[in-house]
């Protein structure tokens, strides 16, 4: 019987030993079930914000191209004030145009492009111009037909976006087409003028400045 009594202690001794380990142990299972579930939390959500700038090829919402820089940043020669006048009074504020609005004036084109409505302008800059031996270019400016021929090839009768650029054909107020290509903000006309400055908006008109004066056709 005293046996039995000692058998029954021990017991109940070894009980009491064992139930705190097999506590912790659970214990100690959900910790690490808790952290691990922590951990793939963390590695599911994102590591950055994803970038809002477009991505490469992208045709730009905006005005775009390396020119774009020598644009005055406010009053009448700006973004916002090109767009509050018609298309050669834009031009005309802009001092990067000055040789195309004297080309213009002498052609008498002026009241013709303010007066259009939802036209692509193709205007190249001084530099362009500038391109063109001084002995042709004084002859072209003396002779108004043979200028507004040049001129006039380079409207287009409606506006353009950049993703209509991208593989297009277009007549133009000349009558012969021209055609563009390219991707994101990179663009040519006729394969060899590039647009500097592109989708620049004013009251009748997008304009898109290219680096090389286009010449006609026909």
């Amino acid at each position: 019987m005293t046996a039995f009594r000692y058998r029954r202690a021990a017991l109940a001794l070894t009980a009491a030993a064992v139930l705190p380990l097999t506590l912790t142990a659970c214990g100690g299972d959900d910790s690490s079930s808790d952290a691990a579930a922590a951990d793939k939390s963390s590695s599911s959500a994102p590591a950055e914000e994803k970038s809002s700038a477009p991505a490469e090829g992208t045709p730009a919402d905006g005005p775009f191209g390396p020119a774009c820089a020598t644009v005055p940043k406010d009053g009448a020669g700006s973004f916002d004030g090109m767009a509050q006048d018609p298309v050669a009074t834009a031009a005309s504020n802009n001092p990067a145009l000055s040789t195309l609005v004297t080309a213009v004036k002498k052609a008498g084109l002026v009241d013709t492009l303010n007066n259009a409505q939802n036209i692509t302008v193709f205007a190249p800059t001084n530099d362009a111009f500038a391109k063109i031996p001084k002995a042709d270019l004084d002859k072209v400016l003396a002779d108004k037909e043979m200028l507004t021929n040049i001129l006039t090839y380079h409207v287009v009768g409606e506006k353009l976006s950049p993703t209509q650029l991208e593989s297009g054909t277009y007549d133009t107020l000349q009558k012969s087409a021209l055609t563009t290509k390219g991707s994101g903000e990179n663009y040519t006309v006729n394969d060899t003028s590039k647009v500097v400055c592109g989708n620049v908006p004013t009251a009748n008109a997008t304009v898109y400045i290219v680096d090389t004066v286009l010449m006609p056709k026909s």
